[in-house]
């Protein structure tokens, strides 16, 4: 039986420690070859982040993927959807991203997608998995892999984020742009002037060392303190591997993923192209789904990550879907989640109708969010607890329709989050300290008996 590596975003953890070392990465590489290779010619596209890891890990799978037969493309630094959609230009049998996306330097890791630019199936990697249970062996020297280095992936990536922006025209718009020291450090600035707009970069020299780093997506307050100062229209932060992407408007304020979902899909309304309905996750704002249910538009929720948001969107055959973190997915434009794309969405919005970012959020409310973590001693079913379900059954009851109550055991930590959302602040914080209080006494019980 082999063991399973994979998790919902590919292979991930702290450099050197099982199993993100070279020596795994070296046999990572053998196996995935062994799955992909085919008679005739057979090659796998490699991109990563900016993280000092990636040189090492690079070389490491290129030398694995050789070994099996492999022939290897090597973009360099490139943002994670960039090389989801190279691997479908070059019409490779797949792509792999080194990338530990938002996490520290330290962090860092692998994701594979198909020669379509989508997430593996399941049944590939467990293919890869069954691999590395093997013994490593290498090919007859004739067959070995030959690597080449793609010296205008920039470029055409570069292009392919304008296309998907229906030629417009951002003259005369200022905007901050945080690349998060990561792999959009020399497209994301490419794309927006190109397009028109006066960019004004932070976060954009990277050293190996300070990818995300009081920066990007996931720390937005130098932003926010630069739009305010530079007096822009607005500011852009993107993640280190470029697939999230959080808003800034002109009053400095914050804009999640929820809210630019909204944003486009409102402007795809307006263009009269907007099909199906809209997916968001289990943490989705309630105010999301308020504001769709105005436009009558169906909204759905998937678990947490991205891979469940795509699922999701591939079964119904619907466009858009997002994360309030700002992975955003336009599926009728791209195969998967990108922050540079999704930002060029919002700012079709704003160029189309002339009005702010702060003005086209202004149709969505989001509601007030209350979540506290309550800690585990050991792992537990929370469902058919009778003190628990009594416990939310009374929290949903007073909320009505006004809010909902979520709890959802963490995929990472020894906690139940229990979150609470309604329009009242007060009454969701008063809500979500009771609903805590309730499911550790109950979890207590339940520890002790």
């Amino acid at each position: 039986m082999s063991k399973r590596y994979f998790g919902t975003d590919g292979i991930r953890g702290k450099v050197g420690q099982f199993p993100v070392t070279p020596d795994f990465m070296l046999k990572l590489g053998w196996a995935a070859g062994r799955v992909f290779a085919r008679e005739g010619q057979s090659k796998i596209l490699i991109g990563k982040d900016t993280r000092i890891s990636g040189y090492m890990f690079e070389s490491a799978l290129e030398a694995g993927l050789s070994a099996a037969g492999v022939d290897v493309l090597l973009t360099g630094p490139m943002p994670t959807p960039a090389v989801a959609y190279l691997a479908r230009t070059f019409r490779a049998d797949a792509g792999i991203v080194i990338s530990a996306s938002h996490n520290p330097f330290d962090d860092n890791g692998i994701k594979f997608f198909s020669a379509q630019g989508t997430k593996l199936p399941d049944e590939i990697e467990h293919a890869i998995e069954a691999q590395l249970d093997l013994a490593m062996t290498t090919v007859d020297p004739a067959k070995l892999g030959k690597a080449r280095r793609i010296t205008d992936a920039a470029g055409r990536y570069i292009e392919f984020c304008k296309a998907t922006a229906g030629g417009i025209n951002l003259r005369g718009l200022k905007l901050v742009l945080d690349c998060a020291n990561g792999a959009t450090y020399h497209v994301a600035p490419a794309v927006l002037r190109e397009l028109g707009a006066q960019v004004i970069e932070i976060a954009s020299s990277p050293d190996g060392l300070n990818i995300n780093e009081a920066c990007g997506a996931t720390s937005t307050a130098l932003l926010q303190s630069r739009v305010l100062a530079e007096e822009a229209d607005l500011g852009i932060a993107l993640d280190g591997d470029g697939d999230r992407v959080i808003m800034v408007d002109h009053t400095g304020a914050e804009v999640d993923g929820d809210e630019l979902l909204y944003v486009i899909v409102s402007q795809l309304i307006r263009e009269g192209s907007f099909r199906g309905g809209v997916v968001g996750t289990l943490m989705s704002n309630f105010g999301l789904e308020q504001a769709l249910l105005r436009e009558q538009i169906p909204f759905v929720r998937a678990k947490v990550g991205d891979r469940y948001v795509m699922e999701a969107l591939t079964d119904k055959g619907w466009q858009l879907g997002g994360e309030s973190s700002g992975h955003l997915v336009c599926r009728h434009l791209t195969s998967t989640g990108d922050g540079i794309v999704a930002a060029l969405q919002v700012l079709k919005g704003m160029s189309e109708t002339g009005n702010t970012l702060a003005e086209l959020r202004s149709g969505m409310t989001k509601l007030p969010q209350k979540m506290i973590n309550v800690r585990l001693q050991s792992k537990v079913e929370l469902s058919g607890v009778t003190a628990i379900d009594e416990a939310v059954a009374a929290a949903e009851q007073q909320l009505g329709s006004r809010g909902r109550v979520l709890l959802r055991p963490s995929g990472t930590e020894p906690v139940v989050r229990v979150m609470v959302e309604g329009e009242d602040e007060t009454e969701v914080s008063g809500l979500c300290q009771q609903l805590a209080a309730d499911v550790e006494k109950a979890l207590q019980l339940l520890e002790t008996s």
